[in-house]
């Protein structure tokens, strides 16, 4: 999903939404262990948490921003998650396993779990949800996760099969985000997608009480909850769009936490009483991404609403190899981030392991060969106004190389980022006109609509690399899903084909070999991955994670194991 850190996010569309939506780990109500555990045993208290954007949906189906997968990982449980070593550990699944021909796999749920208005979750929920996502092709994310069962089966109340035609080698992944939700009120609803889930009832660990629009969002402890009780009573997110607001807010003490802030605030917080800053690497990866409208007009998805205004230069890959060689990601890195990132190279993070292709060769900086890579393809400055012309052949609108350049406005870096890639590229006779959209309206412009040009947005990793890598697909254009328009049916072949393969390295291989076609073909630029930076006070609550990830919103369910400082 984006994150805003984009996440359509989860993408974290942004705060799009991975991700700073990770997986809740397993705890029971003594608390855990280690340095994060609560020094105090007091109970109760309302958590406040200050966030630069406001979830887009309560109905997990329509999810995109990060905001939204941080309310669905309180209120909802899903059959595995994802634990802090990277490995899948059980939760409202008790275990799981696969046939000997590697189709049908089989949950075991748990007997004791209870929905918020008390009813029951049975394996008739599961499937129910299961079938739902997959079969709501609607639903921007959520189907590409069950999409490869054909049949999904319930034949106890503990139990739920699902077949596929293929083994494939990535089940887990594929459960981590199935956010469980209940049949006895989901069954009647006509249309899923036009629902507004305004209940939210779910399995997990808190409860809505009460979302108002831009403005905050509450929940309360569910007391019924199977792992135990929250030792809050209850968490408040507070969307405050400034990020000198957010941090001002902090210092003052009307919130309890911030993990969207400005970088350049960290040394001051780090000073100041009663307060803790903590940086670490997410857990599954974030990243900030350059997007380049490049759909052919042909494939255009007019009856989903796409008008495809794009820039025409934009659909040329020595443009696009050009404007990466221009960008210095080292100075982004050193000012929009104050240093607190490390240079971006494919979609798939470094948080992913072995499927991240290191060995991929980025474009090294160099004004000088990106002006030469421009004059080679034919695009000169014959008036001398310091922008090049198009090319004969292209149908531009301004007559050069002007281009729309829009970026999240709950990104509190890209304002400085922005202003410095206009730099980069006005010294190759590149003009980029900019502006800032918030993720709404940015979401409205960008995908199926292609009614821009650049973007710069960022997104929030799964554990699994199929969810990003799918964002390049063909058949993704129509749906929102694909931001640039891209289509290469070789590419869409090795997708199909990694989404099947049950041995890991074979796997491994053909994602490296995706990734190597998005650089070469410069799908997107990726400047840099960005780190989690959170601020929280010491002197309300106890019990945040210091030295070890997942940090702050990345498990949500960290949350429930505050307790109020003595």
């Amino acid at each position: 999903m984006r994150s805003s850190i984009r996440a359509r996010a989860f993408p974290v569309v942004v705060s799009l939404g991975l991700i700073l939506a990770a997986c809740g780990t397993q705890q029971s109500s003594s608390g855990p262990s280690g340095s994060g555990a609560p020094s105090s045993t007091l109970t109760g208290g309302t958590v406040k948490v200050g966030i630069g954007g406001f979830p887009d949906s309560l109905n997990p189906g329509n999810g995109l921003l990060s905001e939204s997968y941080t309310l669905y990982e309180l209120v909802f449980d899903t059959p595995i998650a994802l634990a802090a070593d990277g490995s899948y550990v059980p939760e409202l699944a008790t275990e799981w396993g696969v046939s000997d021909d590697g189709l049908t796999w089989t949950l075991t749920l748990r007997d004791d779990v209870l929905f918020h208005d008390g009813t029951p979750m049975t394996s008739e929920d599961v499937k129910f949800t299961l079938e739902l996502y997959r079969d709501t092709a609607d639903f921007p994310y959520l189907p590409s996760y069950p999409d490869v069962f054909h049949t999904i089966e319930a034949p106890d109340p503990t139990h739920v099969t699902m077949t596929a035609d293929s083994p494939i080698g990535n089940f887990e992944s594929r459960m981590a985000f199935i956010y469980v939700l209940p049949k006895h009120i989901w069954k009647d609803v006509k249309d899923p997608v036009a629902f507004e889930n305004e209940e939210m009832i779910g399995t997990g660990p808190f409860k809505l009480k009460k979302n108002v629009q831009d403005e905050s969002t509450e929940l309360v402890g569910n007391p019924d909850y199977w792992k135990g009780a929250p030792f809050v009573d209850g968490v408040i997110f507070q969307t405050i769009t400034n990020g000198d607001a957010r941090v001002a807010a902090l210092t003052n003490g009307d919130i309890d936490l911030i993990v969207d802030l400005p970088t350049t605030a960290v040394p001051g917080l780090n000073n100041a009483e009663d307060l803790e800053v903590v940086l670490a690497d997410p857990v599954s990866g974030s990243l900030r991404d350059i997007i380049f409208n490049q759909i052919d007009p042909s494939k255009c998805p007019k009856d989903d609403g796409g008008e495809c205004t794009g820039h025409p230069a934009l659909r040329d890959v020595a443009v696009r190899k050009a404007l990466a060689t221009a960008m210095d990601k080292e100075q982004l890195i050193t000012v929009g981030q104050s240093g607190l990132a490390t240079p971006g190279l494919t979609l798939v993070p470094p948080g992913l392991g072995d499927y991240y292709a290191s060995e991929v060769t980025d474009y090294a900086f160099n004004t000088d060969a990106a002006n030469q890579m421009l004059e080679d393809a034919g695009y000169v400055d014959s008036d001398g106004d310091g922008i090049r012309e198009c090319l004969p052949t292209q149908d531009c609108k301004t007559g050069d190389l002007t281009f729309r350049f829009n970026y999240a406005d709950d990104i509190d870096s890209a304002p400085a980022e922005a202003e410095l890639i206009q730099g980069m590229w006005s010294d190759v006779g590149v003009k980029i006109d900019i502006q800032g959209l918030d993720a709404d309206t940015l979401t409205s412009v960008c995908c199926p609509a292609f009614d821009y040009d650049v973007m710069l947005w960022g997104w929030g990793s799964d554990p699994d690399p199929q969810f990003l890598l799918g964002v390049a697909l063909c058949g993704e254009i129509s749906t929102g899903f694909s931001e640039t328009g891209y289509c290469n049916p070789e590419y869409d072949d090795l997708y199909d084909r990694q989404g099947i393969e049950p041995d890991h390295d074979a796997r491994v291989a053909l994602i490296h070999e995706m990734q190597q076609i998005l650089v070469d073909e410069v799908v997107y630029v990726i400047p840099y991955y960005d780190q989690v930076v959170e601020a929280h006070r010491t002197d309300t609550f106890t019990g945040w994670s210091t030295d070890v990830a997942p940090l702050g919103l990345e498990d949500p369910a960290q949350l429930s194991i505050l307790r109020p400082t003595e």
